[in-house]
């Protein structure tokens, strides 16, 4: 039985959505110091060597091989220290004190560290064996003059920056932040504060949704909960689109509704109504309006978040310019409990990695999977990825997760 049929795998949509998506060309430049988590536009090459000299890497005595060959004590001529060279004249014969970080003195062959070394009275003597360039950082060993250092697409994270600022740039060129438009539809949304009228429900997915965002490091413009009213619908969709890069709705997408969210939509754009192969989040749209992308959520929270996490996440990086993968990174783990799943979907249970007393990973369920249930994500750490052909899992069958990232506070 194909269980399936109708519903479109999330590799699918990935792509097709990834396939029509350009970078943003709009570049802005700023400091050094404001370049956290923002996307380089352009390569950046390194203005100079790093080191930019050779020096030391421990602290013990620069000497020439020759000098070393004799056996002889040798007496110490001076000090290195950093940003303090040795730039007296270096007899024959003797070796210099140096420090971690030292310019080696001119004519140097290598670093003996002082563990290697013995005091005695007529000076210095090496106790081990030297070999030509021991101890010894070459200029541009990390770094090279005119090389790449990051390529256009790099994301500049604390990782990067500090290399960056090794290097005396104190500029970046980057792409500017995406501009993401939200709004919740529903009559019977509510904001938190306000008192419940009958059949409402708080508004928690376009919170989530802008909370996301802001980590993803996008420009949010929040439009607030819009009432099932035609013509309030058609002033925010127009408004979202002259002001941002991506419209995002939560609600009013699943396929079948007669709602004014599906029939506007139709109406500005070119909107696809997507039935995906994934739970939860089977419902999801996307499309192109005037001037931005559409991303219409599930209204269900769990749903709305997933399929943000899978599919908008992607998105948002590719039209940001960043140029890493957009594919979460999975492990095979052993469950540690019992998971139940019925065939047809591609589904995404919240889990909970650790490992166990011999130190392996293990993963167990946070419990009941509905896509109402937020607090699934502040209880586990990770995605259970189970096969859309697979059924119930037992105990101690290998199963595949995705740990969360720093949206869910991985």
């Amino acid at each position: 039985m194909d269980f399936t049929a109708g519903l479109m795998p999330l590799e699918t949509a990935l792509t097709q959505m990834l396939d029509r998506i350009s970078p943003l060309q709009d570049v802005e430049t700023l400091p050094l110091g404001r370049g956290f988590g923002r996307i380089a536009a352009r390569d950046i090459v390194s203005p100079l060597n790093v080191p930019g000299f050779d020096n030391s890497a421990m602290d013990g005595y620069a000497v020439r091989l020759a000098d070393v060959a004799t056996g002889n004590a040798l007496p110490v001529a001076g000090k290195a220290f950093a940003g303090q060279p040795f730039n007296a004249a270096w007899p024959v014969g003797t070796c210099v004190r140096i420090m971690t970080g030292a310019p080696v003195p001119a004519g140097c062959d290598a670093v003996v560290m002082q563990e290697e070394t013995e005091q005695t009275d007529g000076g210095v003597r090496v106790t081990a064996s030297v070999n030509a360039g021991q101890n010894i950082r070459r200029a541009g060993e990390d770094i090279t003059l005119g090389t790449v250092v990051y390529a256009a697409g790099q994301k500049l994270t604390v990782a990067e920056l500090p290399v960056l600022a090794s290097l005396g740039i104190a500029e970046l060129v980057v792409v500017r932040k995406v501009r993401v438009a939200i709004f919740s539809t529903g009559d019977e949304l509510q904001l938190p504060g306000q008192p419940l009228q009958e059949g409402q429900i708080y508004d928690t997915n376009r919170l989530a949704v802008h909370l996301m965002l802001e980590q993803l490091g996008c420009e949010v413009i929040n439009l607030g909960i819009i009432p099932d009213d035609p013509q309030k619908l058609r002033a925010a969709f127009i408004e979202a689109d002259n002001a941002a890069d991506v419209v995002i709705s939560s609600g009013g997408v699943s396929v079948g509704e007669a709602d004014y969210t599906k029939i506007l939509l139709e109406e500005l754009g070119e909107i696809g109504f997507w039935k995906l192969a994934i739970k939860p989040g089977k419902p999801f749209a996307f499309g192109k309006l005037a001037h931005s992308w559409f991303c219409g959520l599930p209204g269900n929270p769990v749903s709305a978040a997933l399929t943000f996490y899978q599919l908008v996440l992607p998105m948002l990086a590719k039209l940001s310019g960043n140029t890493a993968s957009p594919l979460p990174l999975r492990q095979r783990v052993r469950a540690a409990t019992r998971l139940k799943k019925s065939p047809g979907r591609l589904d995404f249970q919240r889990g909970i990695l650790t490992r166990n007393a011999e130190g392996a990973l293990e993963v167990s369920t946070t419990g009941h999977q509905g896509s109402h249930i937020f607090s699934s994500f502040s209880q586990g750490n990770c995605f259970i990825v189970l096969e859309r052909e697979r059924g119930n899992v037992e105990a101690g069958e290998w199963v595949e997760v995705e740990s969360f990232n720093h949206l869910f506070g991985g």
